[in-house]
């Protein structure tokens, strides 16, 4: 194997930038050439000259700039590489929400794995992960971390399912809540999914581009009040917080952070991110030579590896 560059992606104030193919991942300030991983709001932004990315996260895109440039998209395929000066690169599901990738470059011999966000969990609204091996990992650590392990989501959302009143449930607008509605619609089909008319739209293109039909009805004020108390509003968090006086609801909000359980009816803890468990299983499959850390706190893995493999913080210019 040819040697590892260690500058080979660096981080700076816009974002991760390769400057052997002249490119930017995730920037957050206008670049010319840009790899969008997905459609999030702290990976994804708009007027790069160049955008890459998968069709989901590119209509996840367009319906949040709805005035984003069309010639400026390159739309690209799972598993169909494409060069970027001499760089090889190649998108693979990460599992985080639909559309979302990993980002595989090839130069000189040596292969970077960029994994963006990414989760092992089961999740029927978007492509599962594909493991492939790389000579050096560069992976998010939200959650890596021992402490951390994220039960099972069957077990969780059926904490829903035995309550005699109506649930409002805070959630992330694009994934998160929409790999909840599919949840209750399997787990729990006599609950009724009402949805903030901000996820509605994000919805619609989850039934439109995914495998998964999701079964749910925009929200009014009456439908919430009138009938059977068997229904689920999905807010996003702001709303949720604006809410925290609502009356005749109980309260929860899907996340992997234990301090956004606090003062809730129910916790429900669902991440889509790795948790401890899981990114060690990846690291195992993927084979790296080198684990570079981006997105959270790497020093429990630099930790656990020390004498097996290099763990480090990727570098900054």
């Amino acid at each position: 194997m040819n040697e590892i560059l260690e500058d080979f992606l660096v981080k700076d104030d816009i974002g991760y930038y390769c400057r052997y193919g002249d490119f930017y991942i995730d920037a957050m300030c206008p670049v010319e050439k840009n790899i969008i991983s997905h459609a999030h709001g702290d990976h994804a932004t708009n007027g790069h000259q160049k955008m890459y990315a998968t069709a989901a996260t590119f209509a996840f895109m367009k319906n949040k700039f709805p005035k984003m440039v069309e010639n400026t998209v390159e739309v690209i395929t799972f598993e169909q590489p494409f060069t970027l000066r001499n760089v090889h690169i190649t998108f693979f599901p990460a599992g985080h929400i639909l559309g979302s990738a990993q980002v595989l470059m090839e130069y000189q011999g040596v292969k970077y794995l960029y994994t963006g966000d990414y989760k092992l969990q089961e999740d029927a609204t978007c492509e599962p992960i594909i493991l492939t091996r790389a000579d050096v990992l560069i992976t998010e650590s939200t959650f890596a971390n021992p402490a951390v392990s994220h039960p099972a989501v069957e077990k969780e959302i059926l904490k829903l399912k035995d309550n005699s009143s109506n649930i409002m449930l805070g959630c992330y607008t694009l994934g998160k809540s929409q790999r909840l509605t599919a949840l209750i619609n399997d787990l729990m089909p006599e609950k009724e999914v009402l949805v903030h008319h901000k996820m509605y739209a994000v919805h619609k293109l989850y039934n439109a581009l995914g495998n998964k039909q999701l079964r749910y009805t925009l929200y009014n004020r009456k439908a919430m009040k009138d009938g059977n108390t068997n229904k689920i509003y999905l807010v996003p968090p702001l709303t949720f917080n604006s809410y925290f006086k609502a009356k005749n609801v109980l309260r929860a909000f899907a996340s992997g952070w234990e301090r956004l359980q606090r003062q809730n009816d129910i916790e429900i803890y669902i991440s889509d991110h790795v948790d401890w468990k899981d990114i060690l299983y990846f690291i195992d499959k993927v084979q790296p030579k080198q684990v570079w850390t981006i997105h959270g706190d790497g020093r429990h893995l630099k930790k656990h590896f020390d004498g097996i493999l290099i763990v480090r913080d990727i570098l900054s210019n």
